[in-house]
């Protein structure tokens, strides 16, 4: 191998190394307060897909996804409000990379964070996840892929940036020194 390729390996353990111990040094109450904003950021965000939405989705489509029948709006809820804390767990595990840590910290970096959550969650759930996994499941109305219906994307996008405000706002307060 080649002293090059070796510097590069080496660097990339490094990098990953660091990551791992700024995720660790996170305290308990930031994990605690993701958990929380997470769930309570899912539940606009739950209710504009429940009644913004022409077909099912929190009632069969989340269902369906998990292999079951539906339709169960409590257990689509369930689906929905699960994700919402896995995704601001994950927001709490990436600021934590060195050249994000300190725009994350403050409320004009949670908002600008907000923003670039509601679109990414938007492109990467919405528009390709859900489309293939819809249809791996042969949901009756799985959209086509990739999924860019307008308006309606427009509205996700403004979901999830509602999604995204407590937890990246909560982020920013109890990261503060």
């Amino acid at each position: 191998m080649n002293e090059d390729a070796t510097r590069t390996r080496n660097d990339w353990r490094r990098r990953r190394t660091r990551i791992r111990v700024a995720i660790r040094d996170v305290p308990p109450a930031q994990w605690l307060a993701a958990i929380l904003t997470g769930f309570l950021g899912s539940v606009p965000l739950g209710l504009m897909m429940q009644y913004g939405n022409p077909e099912p989705l929190l009632a069969l489509a989340l269902p369906r996804m998990y292999g079951f029948a539906g339709p169960d709006i409590v257990l689509g809820w369930a689906i929905h409000q699960f994700h919402g804390v896995v995704l601001a767990l994950a927001y709490v595990a990436a600021v934590q990379w060195r050249p994000l840590e300190r725009l994350a910290a403050s409320l004009r970096g949670a908002v600008l964070f907000a923003v670039a959550v509601g679109v990414g969650t938007t492109l990467v759930l919405s528009v390709l996840l859900m489309p293939l996994w819809l249809a791996a499941v042969q949901y009756p109305f799985a959209p086509a892929f990739p999924d860019l219906a307008m308006p309606e994307k427009l509205w996700s996008v403004f979901g999830h940036v509602v999604f995204a405000l407590p937890v990246t706002v909560g982020y920013a307060v109890l990261s503060r020194e």
